[in-house]
């Protein structure tokens, strides 16, 4: 029988062996870094390996990969981190005999978490990968659990305000007699949740946002629009949902929670607020941001400029050659106000994956006759299935019951590098395949094109290549594989004064077209707000770099330009869903705070 033994840190069981294993690689790793042996600490590492560092040693995100990568690190990196106090909080259970261990540690500046992973290499216990990962800086801790603040002050003052007041005065000062540190474009979930972790870190910050209220880059949506992700992986720091919230979250309802976290968390937060123009002063070191709020002009200084406005840029609508005499409605699905007014209607749907799906569904179900036009190939997956065979192991009733809380699955999310993902996916998607095999052939007898991404590794790489292709099947699939949703393919060739008509002479005959056509590049808001010049010096933002589909190379490692130092000076790009918005804001967060305080930031730029 296995002994077994307490995690030092939140007193679950263990298994002793693999436990002491870890422990015995930590110590050995913290005695090399202890004495500046690189060559020692390179050793410990596998042939094949790969080390994710978040800010700890770096101050960026970077991934190295194999021996030549970690000693090129730590050649650079430690003198000045001083890395220290490696202890073992848990094990992890993975497959392929890999022991997974999380634990804690410090440098000079910081407190950090990470996950490493070892494996068997000529008899020793070597690192496959290591994910390091700055939690917190030291002297500026967030005021939360112990350390939250009183409230009040006991006792009487004649110069007593209270919170109200308090907050009053701060929001009459803001971007007037007082200026932002950051400023962040975009008051969606990803302005938002960092606009709540700079109030904690007590960075002057200020977040805009051009819609009347927050939350309503959700509620202006169509209105079918549902979460497709579960609720144990959409949690907001700070805040998390109720124990009574659905597994998926209806639109309207995402965008009241977020109205009401900014308020709770009290995030500077303006609505009705559209950024002009942004331009950097070399001489003041700032930018100089022209805005109009409430329709009155204004212009604010801050020094550090955040673009939260989401993975995408603006809707990527085609130039068709006949929209001018259709007699019918053209839209963007950005635009589509929802299935109500078609009821009878002839609607073509242009695209094929998640935004496609659910409109054809919502049109379907007011008795709209609806046809997808599929352009090219997209991947399907079943969103149950993916919650039994992809995401319940993190994110879950079942991951929260054994201990994985929601920071303990996001760490161990981001433990897995990028390079590796493809091949911890593609047997989980393989399988998937194999689970639902009477779904996809109904779907490929029905004609729609199917496809696994490029290297079969799945939906969640098709995301982090390329952000779109893929459709999360919450009912709509079944539409298309009965026909009861027609089906056509090609290229939109041009409009009629009633039809669609694709490239090979196919009419479509429609009252009501939607461009279900995706988005530009985050980039693109770039150009517009700042100028071309910038956008291009700043270069592509999403995309690992892999060659594959939209996702060209070189190779990166790391998501281009995300939540990281980026080439225009103190430009920050920040984005993604839920789950990668809490985790690294963070990240970006520390980063902005580091710079705040005047700490020397020392960016470890790779050879």
């Amino acid at each position: 029988m296995t002994q077994t033994a307490r995690s030092e840190a939140v007193g679950t069981i263990v298994p002793e062996e693999p436990a002491n294993r870890a422990r015995a690689w930590l110590a050995e790793f913290e005695d090399a870094l202890g004495r500046q042996e690189i060559e020692r600490a390179v050793g410990l590492f596998a042939t094949r390996s790969y080390w994710r560092d978040l800010l700890s040693f770096t101050w960026d995100l970077q991934t190295v990969e194999h021996r030549a990568g970690v000693r090129d690190l730590l050649t650079a990196t430690l003198a000045a981190t001083d890395p220290s106090g490696f202890r073992l909080l848990d094990i992890v259970e993975e497959p392929d005999g890999l022991v997974a261990a999380v634990f804690a540690f410090e440098t000079a500046v910081g407190v950090g978490e990470g996950v490493v992973r070892l494996v068997r290499e000529n008899g020793d216990d070597r690192a496959f990968t290591l994910l390091t990962a700055m939690a917190e800086l030291k002297g500026h801790e967030e005021p939360q659990r112990t350390r939250r603040p009183m409230g009040t002050r006991h006792g009487a003052h004649k110069d007593r305000r209270t919170w109200l007041e308090t907050r009053q005065d701060e929001a009459e000062a803001l971007g007037v007699l007082t200026q932002p540190y950051v400023l962040v474009i975009g008051g969606g979930q990803s302005g938002i949740v960092l606009g709540a972790r700079l109030r904690q870190l007590g960075v002057p910050a200020l977040v805009i946002d051009r819609h009347p209220r927050a939350g309503d880059q959700w509620r202006n949506r169509y209105k079918s629009l549902c979460l497709h992700d579960p609720v144990w992986a959409n949690h907001l720091p700070y805040m998390k949902f109720p124990d009574t919230w659905p597994i998926f979250t209806p639109k309207d309802r995402m965008g009241d929670w977020l109205e009401s976290y900014v308020t709770h968390l009290e995030v500077p937060y303006w609505s009705g607020t559209k950024a002009v123009r942004a331009r950097w002063s070399d001489d003041a070191a700032e930018w100089v941001v022209d805005l109009v709020r409430d329709g009155a002009p204004l212009t604010v200084r801050p020094t550090h400029l955040v673009f939260a406005t989401g993975m995408s840029g603006k809707p990527r609508m085609p130039e068709v050659v006949g929209t001018d005499v259709f007699r019918g409605e053209v839209q963007h699905s950005s635009a589509h106000p929802g299935p109500e007014g078609y009821r009878g209607r002839r609607v073509v749907v242009v695209g094929s994956n998640n935004s496609a799906f659910d409109i054809c569904g919502a049109l379907w179900e007011k008795d709209a006759h609806v046809t997808m036009v599929q352009r090219s190939s997209t991947l399907v997956v079943k969103s149950q299935t993916l919650r039994e065979r992809v995401t319940s192991r993190l994110y879950s009733e079942h991951a929260e019951a054994a201990g994985i809380t929601t920071e303990r699955a996001d760490l161990l999310g981001a433990s897995v590098p990028y390079r590796v993902l493809p091949s911890v996916h593609t047997p989980l998607f393989e399988r998937i395949a194999e689970v639902d095999r009477d779904f996809y052939d109904r779907l490929r007898q029905a004609g729609f094109w199917l496809d696994w991404g490029d290297d079969g590794s799945g939906m969640l790489l098709k995301y982090l290549r390329r952000g779109s292709g893929y459709y999360i099947d919450v009912g709509s699939a079944d539409l298309v594989a009965d026909g009861r949703v027609a089906l056509a393919h090609g290229q939109v060739s041009h409009l009629t004064e009633d039809a669609v008509v694709l490239d090979d002479g196919t009419e479509l005959p429609a009252d009501l077209v939607v461009f279900a056509t995706g988005y530009e590049s985050m980039t693109d808001w770039v150009s517009e707000l700042v100028d071309q010049e910038t956008a291009t010096r700043l270069g592509p933002c999403w995309g690992l770099g892999s060659g594959t589909t939209n996702d060209p190379g070189p190779w990166e490692g790391e998501l281009r330009n995300m939540w990281k130092p980026t080439q225009v000076t103190n430009l920050w790009m920040h984005g993604g869903n839920l789950q990668q918005v809490r985790f690294y804001s963070r990240a970006l967060a520390l980063q902005l705070k580091a710079r705040y305080e005047g700490l020397d930031i020392p960016v470890h730029h790779p050879s």
